[in-house]
């Protein structure tokens, strides 16, 4: 990795395919993507290269929800999506500039082993501050415990449904 990316591995009980529909599915989406207590709505996927990712974030004590509006890069079911705050539906340039915004590209990796699967996430970044800045703000933390979310929602789902 570079220094400006972020990244982790994790083997889950889950199979490739509910977790793949966890990240696809802007129902079971809401259900995990952030750290509890914050509330994750309006959720909107397209899971195709072009698509929308967008969701709204609700954060105790923080007066506004944090609306994001993303573009999905890659869908590989079941082994690899990518998205980035950088475009919108469509391929379309987002602003990401102002207050709390940072450019970033994330890749989430899913390989099948025995049982469950090894699970990856990338966060880049334009540069090396964007990634300390998104370090210090608790990215290891956040996306693990959501992560933990992911995986425990996963495993309730019907077998690669």
């Amino acid at each position: 990795m570079t220094d400006t990316a972020l990244s982790f591995t994790r083997d889950l009980a889950a199979t490739p395919m509910n977790v793949w529909r966890c990240w696809t599915d802007a129902a079971l989406l809401e259900q995990w993507f952030a750290p509890k207590p914050v509330v994750v709505t309006d959720a909107l996927i397209a899971p195709f290269p072009g698509g929308q990712f967008n969701s709204t974030m609700h954060i105790p004590g923080v007066p506004k929800p944090v609306v994001g509006h993303g573009c999905v890069l890659v869908a590989e079911p079941g082994r690899r999506f990518a998205f980035t705050n950088m475009m919108t539906g469509g391929f379309q340039p987002a602003d990401t500039t102002g207050p709390g915004q940072f450019p970033f590209t994330a890749e989430i990796l899913i390989a099948a082993r025995d049982t469950g699967c090894t699970y990856t996430a990338i966060v880049r970044h334009l540069t090396a501050q964007a990634a300390q800045a998104h370090r210090e703000m608790g990215f290891f933390d956040g996306w693990g415990t959501a992560t933990d979310q992911l995986d425990a929602l996963a495993v309730t789902l019907p077998s690669d449904a």
